[in-house]
């Protein structure tokens, strides 16, 4: 072999067998999780085609949800739409400012002796399962709501969000009851994210703030919150997509008031993890389930979206990766 070529044989990095086995099941890993995400969107477009082929309503627009007679199906998700993302974005609205609260708290404010157990006591509400919060809030919370309801309804009537509903006040299931508890499912996602990216402000950053007389206001102000604001908005699009995504809680606590959404938080009405949920007997004819696999066709393609656009968020900073 000749001198050059020896030279440039003995500067090649040998790699290790175990470093190739481990590179092989990351890459594999990476692989298989893009191959099921497609295989997923893949059988919810397969099993949709042929029901949405038998629909005699427009599926974008119509507010009509009729699937017992495979003979004269009328489906349309306008309905399911308006309330999977009104519902979700007044809890977002909830849990956001609150969630900046805890965190900033949590990273700037606090003793470490006080904030580690407090983190630990807000990441713990992410563990309740899912069906807990839904009776919670129908049995509990939603009651408690009622003079709440009642006052919002009177003083801002006149806006139609919160005008009057189709049903009484005094039940629990409504909209602006399964907002509230949306809120509570997706506060220890924002949270935790957010705690995170502000905990890994540059050090300089926060010293030389204080250096120059910055009280605590001032540091969290000029240094914490600019470097992690796209972190926090990220963080809250993650709360969305869970918020979008939710199924049991909203289950229990919209089933009893599923009626058509008319603009308003005390309203009734059904999202579409709901809707399918509630609508499990149906599922023994393909034609019937097909309606629903689009809705939740829908609702995928939905979420997916909002996850992309808090991942492109974060990609834009590079101080996050």
């Amino acid at each position: 072999m000749p001198p050059t070529q020896e030279a440039a044989a003995a500067k090649a990095p040998h790699v290790r067998p175990g470093d190739r086995i481990f590179r092989g099941l990351a890459t594999g890993s990476g692989i298989f999780i893009v191959v099921l995400i497609g295989a997923i969107g893949l059988f919810l477009l397969l099993r949709a085609v042929p029901s949405l082929g038998l629909n005699n309503a427009n599926f974008l627009t119509s507010r009509e949800w009729s699937t017992g007679d495979v003979g004269n199906m009328r489906f349309g998700i306008l309905d399911l739409l308006l309330v999977t993302v009104v519902s979700s974005a007044v809890a977002l609205l909830i849990a956001m400012p609150i969630a900046l609260g805890i965190a900033l708290f949590l990273t700037q404010y606090a003793p470490r002796r006080l904030a580690r157990p407090f983190a630990y006591v807000i990441d713990l509400l992410a563990a309740v399962p899912s069906i807990i919060f839904g009776l919670w809030g129908l049995l509990v919370l939603g009651p408690q709501l009622t003079p709440i309801a009642e006052s919002l309804t009177s003083a801002l009537g006149f806006i139609p969000i919160f005008a009057q509903g189709n049903v009484s006040i005094a039940l629990s299931g409504t909209i602006f009851t399964a907002s509230i508890v949306l809120a509570v499912m997706i506060l220890p996602i924002i949270t935790a994210v957010s705690r995170e990216v502000f905990d890994r402000t540059p050090v300089t950053h926060v010293e030389g703030a204080i250096a120059l007389g910055a009280t605590k206001w001032e540091v969290v102000r000029t240094t914490v919150w600019p470097f992690g604001k796209a972190g926090y908005v990220s963080a809250s699009m993650l709360g969305l997509g869970r918020a979008l995504g939710e199924t049991i809680a909203l289950t229990i606590i919209l089933s009893a008031t599923a009626k058509t959404f008319g603009w308003s938080l005390f309203d009734g009405g059904a999202t579409f993890a709901s809707k399918i949920a509630l609508a499990a007997p149906e599922f023994n004819d393909p034609r019937s389930a097909g309606a629903y696999i689009a809705a939740g066709l829908v609702l995928f393609l939905l979420t997916f979206l909002v996850n992309a656009a808090a991942r492109a968020i974060v990609a834009g900073h590079k101080e996050y990766e």
